[in-house]
């Protein structure tokens, strides 16, 4: 049996069907393959062994899927530990399944191991992980990108054919496209939350990441749709969103180019360059162009900040050493032992955030910060609406510059939250983006660029994105030495 790292899965499904191969030759497959190449990357924080992942799915479901995946550190999978990149939830084993896992699970899908991100989903590098850094495939001296670095890079280096992380600002759609694959933020309320550790509620999401579009829909298919569980979900039933992927734009399509995103301070031309090839791509086979301003745009990494890091002091302020993970056990006072265990337990970054959260949502600072905040909230997801009456899909850059060096911006933070700039505003105005490879960069590094749609737009994203990749070869490159 041989097999392609690189194998989509839709060869895989194509090869189960013929019976060429069987489920457990590819999850050897795929067992060997982070054994052999994981050391260097260090995308996974765990990997299961064999046995236990057979006999924690479904294998007996007719409409089986089969395929091996790696879920991010923060949603959680019964009986495995779910630490979100933390110290202080290292030893935390999760009781119930994610609904994500758990439709997952039962279609067949072998969930193989836990994928290294950004403690708590905090960070835009894969560097604030308490347990280890993941580095970039295509260059190990470089980041693979945040939150969900681990379960991008694994993908990148084919160690495995898809991938779960999340997305609170961007954080599945900027490491995508700092590695070279597919990233799908979902419409808000389109996946689950149930069993996905909180970070930002009101603007947190499942996401999904893979070598193409195809395949991302395929996962979206299985796991997408309504669940009492969750009571901000769309009551939307599960559907096939592989079944319009013509190989062909729809008819008429009318693409909107932002063009002070584009052109904005510190793009770098490479990425200029690249996206205005896709964009002549598109154009070609029929798409009209049209190029607009969203103006509050500039605003929106501002706006993400405050909203984001005062929903995450709510949300974390449950891990204090009494329910869940580390406790100091040498505290002579309660309080001692709640400052003790939130101190030792939580990472630098973790604790600003929770600081600036509290200091935000504090008397006498509400109105001047979080109020204002949900105000321009509104103003941003008002100016998509606008834009979407005149065009069906956006377009825009994912990242400014290709995947920076590791440590690059340890003395800059301001720089490092800047990398959500050309993403966060669709967290906030909960739309859908599709990020894909569209570019190599003269140094050899992926360059992406992102389809945005509105609300519950994913099958359009999916059909331009699609069309895209039969047009051009940029989601077959890989990078060298796996």
């Amino acid at each position: 049996m041989s097999l392609s790292p690189f194998i989509t899965i839709k060869e895989l499904e194509q090869k189960l069907t013929k019976k060429e191969i069987t489920q457990e030759e590819i999850l050897e497959f795929y067992l060997r393959r982070f054994e052999a190449f994981d050391g260097e990357i260090g995308s996974a924080l765990e990997i299961f062994d064999k046995q236990s992942i057979l006999d924690k799915t479904n294998t007996s479901n007719k409409e089986s899927f089969s395929i091996p995946g790696i879920i991010k550190d923060n949603i959680c999978q019964e009986g495995r530990t779910t630490a979100c990149g933390s110290k202080i939830l290292e030893n935390f084993v999760a009781t119930y399944d994610a609904t994500a896992i758990a439709r997952l699970k039962n279609v067949g899908a072998l969930l193989i191991g836990r994928a290294n991100c950004d403690e708590f989903a905090m960070g835009s590098s894969t560097e604030t992980s308490a347990f280890q850094k993941t580095y970039n495939p295509w260059d190990k001296s470089r980041v693979p990108g945040g939150s969900s670095g681990g379960s991008a890079a694994a993908v990148s280096a084919g160690l495995i054919p898809w991938a779960l992380g999340s997305e609170t600002g961007g954080s599945v759609r900027h490491p995508a496209a700092l590695c070279g694959i597919v990233g799908l933020k979902p419409t808000y309320g389109l996946i689950s939350r149930y069993g996905l550790v909180a970070y930002g509620s009101s603007v947190d999401q499942i996401g999904i990441l893979t070598r193409t579009v195809y395949d991302n829909a395929r996962i979206l298919s299985v796991i997408a749709g309504k669940d009492d569980k969750d009571a901000s979900m769309q009551q939307i039933n599960t559907k096939d969103y592989t079944q319009n992927l013509t190989n062909k734009l729809p008819k008429n399509l009318r693409i909107g180019v932002v063009d002070n995103a584009l052109h904005a301070q510190g793009v770098e031309t490479e990425i200029v360059q690249a996206i205005e090839q896709a964009l002549k791509v598109f154009e070609k086979n029929g798409a009209s162009i049209k190029h607009l301003q969203l103006p509050t745009l500039d605003y929106a990494a501002a706006t993400y900040f405050i909203l984001s890091r005062a929903e995450a002091a709510s949300n974390l302020a449950r891990f204090d050493g009494v329910r869940y993970g580390l406790r100091d056990k040498t505290a002579k006072t309660l309080s001692k032992m709640y400052y003790n265990s939130r101190h030792d337990g939580f990472g630098e970054e973790v604790r600003s955030r929770i600081l600036i959260g509290n200091y935000v949502l504090s008397a006498g600072h509400a109105g001047q910060f979080y109020n204002n905040a949900k105000k321009v909230q509104y103003l941003i997801s008002d100016e998509f609406k606008e834009a979407f009456k005149d065009i069906d899909v956006l377009i825009m850059p994912v990242h400014p510059a290709p995947a920076f060096k590791i440590g690059a911006f340890d003395n800059d933070k301001l720089q490092m939250d800047l990398q959500d700039y050309f993403t966060c505003a669709m967290n906030l105005a909960g739309i859908t983006a599709l990020a894909l490879p569209c570019g190599i960069s003269s140094n050899n590094l992926p360059i992406g660029f992102q389809i945005v749609g509105p609300h519950l737009s994913e099958e359009l994203l999916f059909q331009v994105g699609h069309a895209f990749q039969q047009e051009t070869d940029w989601h077959t490159k890989t990078p060298a030495g796996y």
